[in-house]
């Protein structure tokens, strides 16, 4: 069997021919390796929400459609069993984002699976899918629907309403919701932002819709003039760098309204822009605070 006959997977994978072998070291090994895209869901509508289903909010779905079909589809953070994809017994098709991916470019991940159970039967599920199309998220969906994915507080959308009357269904949603970190968006003009209340602290998270090395510097112009906060009894606590976007975290008080962080925000985005758009280099207090920022930083992928 060449390796043109033989579907591209993830290099640490077993290798599809049934050698038992590693993809990379078998059909694998005469196959140019896919590029590293270190930001994904860049050119995708709303950039930020696809970021945060997929590194920051624990349950949350939205729409989108497909370009060629105008099929709609639901868009979702996790699925059962940390599966890529599911057709339910109805025919809604669900693409998880919080899934492991293997090219490198998750986009092209999340377009293999979106394409295997596209034509799938209905109460299939898939983990993974070919790699050897080289299609993209980009390339699949209708980029005019706008994104606007809403927070759950449980994963009830996962099922139909006969799976849902199910002792076992209820039994398995019971042991994920659990889990759950209670996730609370806030309204923001710029990126997107959310309260998570964990069990030792509350925090709010900003995605920033910029390129990373620019927002650094607009952040590193904020902490050195003490304007990065979200008012008094508000800290920056550092900052996820995630699929190409940088996260400021907050540290708040529980008992806070959300309100309150949406005015806040309202103002910060304000300074935020004004500190982005200025071409002019640090100055040396400046360099200091973005060195500081830079070690409170996190790579999350």
């Amino acid at each position: 069997m060449s390796s043109e006959e033989v579907a591209v997977v993830g290099p640490r994978e077993p290798c599809p021919c049934g050698t038992g072998r590693r993809y990379k070291a078998c059909h694998g090994k005469d196959r140019a390796p896919l590029a590293f895209v270190s930001r994904p869901f860049e050119g995708l509508p709303n950039e930020t929400e696809w970021v945060a289903l997929r590194e920051i909010v624990p349950a949350a779905a939205g729409k989108a459609r497909v370009k060629a079909t105008g099929q709609e589809i639901v868009v979702a953070s996790l699925l059962p069993n940390s599966v890529s994809a599911v057709k339910r017994t109805d025919g809604v098709v669900m693409l998880a984002l919080q899934v492991q991916t293997s090219s490198g470019d998750a986009s092209r991940d999340m377009a293999a699976a979106l394409t295997a159970i596209l034509k799938a039967e209905d109460g299939s599920s898939i983990v993974g899918g070919d790699l050897s199309n080289t299609s993209r998220l980009q390339d699949l969906l209708d980029l005019s629907l706008s994104f606007a994915p809403e927070t759950h507080e449980n994963f009830d959308f996962w099922f139909t309403e006969e799976e849902m009357a199910k002792p076992e269904t209820k039994a398995a949603l019971e042991e994920f919701e659990g889990s759950i970190i209670e996730t609370e968006r806030i309204r923001v003009d710029l990126g997107s932002a959310f309260w998570c209340a964990f069990p030792d602290r509350t925090v709010v998270r900003w995605l920033l819709p910029h390129e990373e090395e620019r927002s650094l510097n607009a952040l590193a112009r904020l902490a050195a003039s003490d304007e990065l906060n979200l008012g008094n009894g508000t800290r920056y606590l550092g900052a996820f760098r995630a699929d190409g976007l940088l996260v400021p975290v907050f540290d708040v008080q529980h008992e806070t309204p959300i309100r309150a962080f949406e005015l806040a925000l309202t103002t910060l985005s304000r300074i935020f822009m004004t500190s982005f758009e200025k071409d002019e280099p640090l100055t040396s207090v400046e360099r200091r605070a973005r060195a500081g920022l830079v070690g409170r930083q996190l790579t999350l992928r």
